[in-house]
């Protein structure tokens, strides 16, 4: 990705975006060691100690005495600046980087590493994330398969006269961006529409949801059809032409079983099973439109990541197209189907894919990093906790632990910060700050700050997962042993 290569040179600069002030409280102190106590909030811990071991299970590094580092209060669910200690900068950069520690949110609980590391009878993170990898052949297998179908499935949309013939296939989801976990079985195909000039209305207060119209004299007039009495462009509509096209082609394929499931309300997805004895293959066609135009003020003061891959490359992301999709608002009291979400799918890849603050992250011949490792793991935590509390715990997916995620490369931003032998507590730390949003019922939407997507009203549902994952942290993650 283009202009990576001034990332590396940002370490040094005062702090200008969230959660930074933490970030240099932890680098100024050589370690993070005896913490206070967390007050507050679900499962709140006692003062916890973390030194400097390696938490791979090899030695520890040497290193100047562990001093009592400052531990951050009231960090707030979106980050926040913080008081740093009182310490220079050449004594942190001579620092082990398993001493460099950022300070847990407050309410956070985060037990002895060396205990949830290494008693007996807990998993070792790293054994568990080596049991979430995909195996190569199956991959090769599946992609292989989803590639044939969807393949075939595009080129009988495109002989469609008019409405779909523009259409682009882009990979999205987990398995593009190589955090996909346990299996190679749910696969996300964004189809997408390029469409010149729209008008964006918002119809509600998150700043995500917009109704679209046509300026005036637009080159697609192939799409009126599409249009409501109002002269919204229903998002129902074209997602009904598009299903249609789809489960006509679904019974040409030969060379495949693929069936169309049913719709689900409010879902911009049209969704493909494809039979892959033994198991069985998901597939979500998801229509988009991509709009040249600027992004709506909405987004102004999200994606913060200027500390963390640079202004540059913040710059080049806010100059890419804008991209719509056909998400139903469930907040509407009227249900009509002409709303549409922004998405912001095609940057969310960039960033898991290109993650370092220094270009060379994670590459063959670079330093590696535990970034994707400790989101794989919070992914799979909350997917086992789903299986086992499955009406508890509908309103959350996957989404909120990638936002969480996100938030915590921007509070965190150095590579150093995520450093590969240092899993066991990049995760604790990881899981502090998403806990700590749980107890808030706050976590705002990475792109656009006003949108929460813990809502006070979900409350109870934010305290039940909250107590679930303080029980697994401070009993050393039985569920990663358990199989549903």
């Amino acid at each position: 990705m283009g202009g990576r290569g001034e990332r590396g040179g940002r370490r040094g600069r005062p702090a200008a975006s969230r959660g930074r002030g933490a970030v240099q409280a932890a680098a100024r102190s050589s370690s993070l060691g005896r913490g206070r106590s967390a007050g507050g909030g679900p499962g709140a811990a006692a003062a916890t100690t973390l030194r400097g071991a390696r938490r791979d299970g090899s030695a520890a590094r040497r290193g100047p005495p562990a001093r009592r580092g400052s531990v951050v209060r009231n960090l707030p669910a979106g980050g926040g600046e913080a008081p740093a200690a009182p310490r220079s900068r050449a004594a942190a950069a001579g620092a082990p980087a398993a001493r460099r520690r950022a300070a847990v949110p407050d309410g956070a609980v985060v037990p002895p590493v060396a205990a949830a590391a290494s008693s007996s009878g807990g998993p070792r993170l790293r054994e568990v994330l080596s049991r979430l990898s995909l195996g190569r052949q199956d991959v090769s297998e599946a992609s292989g398969l989803v590639n044939q179908v969807v393949s075939q499935l595009i080129q009988a949309i495109r002989s469609q006269e008019g409405s779909f013939g523009s259409i682009e296939r882009l990979g999205a989801g987990s398995y593009y961006e190589h955090v996909k976990i346990s299996e190679p079985n749910e696969f996300d195909i964004m189809l997408v529409m390029p469409v010149s000039r729209l008008q964006l209305d918002e119809c509600d207060d998150t700043g995500a949801y917009y109704y679209l119209t046509f300026k005036r004299n637009p080159k697609e007039k192939h799409l009126f059809k599409f249009l409501d009495e109002d002269g919204k462009l229903s998002a129902f509509k074209m997602l009904q032409a598009l299903r249609d096209i789809i489960k006509r082609e679904v019974k040409n394929i030969k060379n495949a079983e693929v069936t169309v499931k049913r719709r689900k309300a409010g879902s911009p997805a049209i969704t493909l099973q494809i039979k892959n004895p033994p198991a069985e293959i998901s597939v979500d066609i998801i229509l988009t439109l991509e709009v040249q135009q600027n992004w709506p003020p909405s987004t102004q003061d999200g994606l913060k990541i200027e500390q963390w891959l640079g202004r540059k490359v913040r710059g080049q992301f806010r100059n890419k197209s804008l991209y719509l999709v056909a998400k139903q608002n469930k907040r509407e009291k009227v249900l009509r189907g002409n709303t549409w979400r922004l998405s912001f799918s095609h940057i969310e890849k960039d960033m898991l894919n290109n993650h370092g603050s220094s270009k060379t992250c994670c590459e063959s011949d670079g330093l590696k990093c535990c970034r994707k490792g400790c989101l794989k793991l919070l992914k799979y935590l909350l997917e086992q906790l789903k299986m086992k509390y499955t009406k508890q715990l509908e309103k959350f997916c996957s989404y909120h632990v990638k936002t969480a995620f996100f938030h915590s490369c921007v509070m965190w931003p150095n590579d150093t910060d995520w450093h590969l032998g240092d899993l066991d507590y990049c995760f604790q730390k990881y899981l502090g700050y998403f806990l700590d949003c749980l107890q808030k019922s706050e976590l705002p939407h990475f792109f656009i700050p006003q949108y929460n997507l813990l809502s006070l009203e979900d409350k109870a549902s934010n305290d039940f997962l909250s107590r679930q994952i303080n029980y697994q942290l401070n009993n050393r993650f039985p569920i990663f042993q358990e199989r549903y």
